[in-house]
């Protein structure tokens, strides 16, 4: 698995021109899904997510503070450009393996007691943020 997290003010989802999601201070996690990934890369993913100290110059995590996360499953993340202009998606698990590990990711925050906001799996989405910091880091499991 492979998330792009970032430490955002305020960040939203539209989806067909209605808001479909947003949260306030918090984390943004883009959350990509590769052919070998399974149900215990998911709980570890939100396991790190949850504890991540990257508020109050790196003392709190959204655990401490009780803040919000946006997890939005964008497959483009395991794109390949590495031989031309047009991206392979071949590392890219196929939607019927990636979307029950997002949500198993999105449960296990749930569990943790993370308040979590979601995109909609394979929707056409817009996600506008606004990063603080601004601080933006690469998760890979």
């Amino acid at each position: 698995m492979r998330a792009v997290v970032q430490r955002v003010s305020e960040a939203s989802v539209t989806i067909d021109g209605q808001r479909y999601a947003g949260i306030g201070r918090g984390l943004v996690a883009l959350v990509g899904v590769t052919h070998d990934d399974d149900l215990a890369k998911s709980t570890t993913l939100a396991r790190r997510l949850h504890e991540l100290r990257l508020f109050d110059d790196g003392r709190s995590s959204i655990a401490d503070l009780d803040l919000e996360i946006l997890v939005v499953s964008q497959f483009t993340l395991y794109g390949d450009i590495s031989k031309g202009r047009r991206p392979s998606w071949l590392a890219a698990a196929p939607g019927s393996v990636a979307e029950p590990l997002v949500e198993a990711a999105v449960a296990a925050l749930r569990e943790r007691g993370a308040r979590v906001q979601t995109g909609r799996f394979g929707a056409d989405m817009a996600v506008a943020l606004v990063n603080d910091g601004p601080v933006t880091l690469v998760l890979e499991f």
